[in-house]
């Protein structure tokens, strides 16, 4: 780690047909630039195709926002200005976020027609009144109805999200929308705890008193939930949020938590090449009016040795591949070794984590305490 052998592309499309309260991604609602972002977001490619040192790409991901706005014609001049630089490999995983409103028997097709091989689709609830509260796009029939056209349309590489820990969200509810997608036979599964940012509309109505606080007490046993319920289906949990049947693992999140270089277009995209970060501004005239005078208006932060190892320890914790004692020797030396091994003992001892030979990975228990043990394991940052 990080493995140089391949790249990763990342593509913020920053377009929505409606704001969900919980969201504090980079979005606008209006789609009058669409045709300027899409130019400059081809021209960024122009100009930063060299910060990937590796040009084979495993895995391209349209992240947003909503990247299911674009027809398929835009995703194929998208591909054309890709393969003027980059070479996918010859089983790259390439996903597009979408929303089940937008996934009809025409843009199904239409996507069949593009190099899209793995769809992303937003579910989050299956429950109307839930669907409301969240303000999303779609409803729940067209949840369900989503799932089963893309599966009829060729898309069997699926993943679907889901989110829990909200007032709404019984346990009898959130038990029913995990059977809904073990029915179908998604083959991976994203859930999440619902979390309140502070520039959202739901961290406003729970100022106002408009709804309630989220429950750590909830999400803690909906994530068990969680967790029992996929694994007696037959899924594995190889990283905290993630599942995946019969080892249909996403390849672009996996690739991330193990630290390969990814290039990230389009404005607020984030990229990594292994010794420094870099995100783009968000502010879509901003970044347009940049990219067109040719100078990406970026901001870059060198990585030290405790930022790369302060990575590696959060991104490995949640994973079921751990923390690999030999590559921490191998690449930050003894010392940190040492200042490991004095930091996770007791979480050793309290059962939060397993040891087997070098590897260290998050008991059942350690998964509810997962940010706080990487904190615990982090090292100071040099000055």
């Amino acid at each position: 780690m990080p493995y140089q052998n391949v790249s990763m592309l990342y593509f913020h499309i920053p377009f929505c047909k409606q704001a969900c309260h919980y969201c504090d991604f980079h979005f606008s609602t209006s789609l009058a630039y669409k045709d300027d972002l899409l130019k400059a977001i081809g021209k960024e490619m122009d100009l930063r195709a060299d910060y990937l040192e590796n040009k084979s790409i495993e895995s391209v991901y349209f992240g947003g926002g909503t990247p299911s706005l674009l027809t398929a014609d835009e995703i194929n001049r998208i591909f054309e200005k890709i393969h003027q630089h980059f070479q996918l490999t010859d089983d790259a995983e390439i996903t597009l976020e979408a929303n089940p409103d937008d996934l009809d028997d025409a843009k199904l097709t239409a996507l069949a027609q593009t190099p899209i091989n793995r769809l992303s689709i937003g579910i989050q609830s299956f429950h109307q009144e839930d669907l409301l509260w969240m303000n999303r796009a779609h409803n729940a029939m067209e949840a369900d109805a989503a799932i089963k056209r893309a599966q009829d349309k060729g898309f069997e590489n699926l993943t679907c999200d889901l989110i829990y820990g909200y007032p709404l969200l019984t346990d009898e509810k959130w038990k029913r929308n995990m059977q809904k997608l073990i029915a179908l036979q998604v083959p991976h599964i994203s859930s999440y705890s619902m979390t309140v940012e502070s520039r959202t509309a739901l961290a406003h109505q729970i100022i106002k008193g408009k709804t309630q606080a989220m429950s750590d007490e909830q999400s803690a046993r909906q994530m068990m939930q969680l967790i029992d319920t996929f694994q007696e289906a037959g899924y594995e949990q190889y990283e905290i949020s993630n599942f995946a049947f019969d080892q249909r693992y996403a390849a672009h999140n996996s690739n991330y938590w193990r630290g390969v270089p990814y290039l990230g277009i389009g404005p607020s995209a984030h990229s990594f090449n292994g010794h420094s970060r870099s995100w783009n501004r968000a502010n879509n005239p901003g970044y347009i009016e940049a990219i067109n005078r040719n100078e990406p208006d970026l901001e870059t932060e060198s990585l030290t040795p405790s930022d790369r190892f302060n990575e590696y320890v959060m991104t490995s914790l949640r994973t079921k591949w751990g923390i690999k004692l030999s590559h921490i020797s191998s690449v930050f030396g003894k010392d940190a070794v040492d200042e490991f091994l004095l930091n996770i003992a007791p979480h050793v001892q309290h059962g939060h984590v397993t040891q087997q030979k070098d590897i260290y990975t998050l008991s059942q228990s350690g998964k509810l305490l997962a940010d706080q043990i990487a904190s615990d394991l982090f090292l100071l940052t040099e000055e």
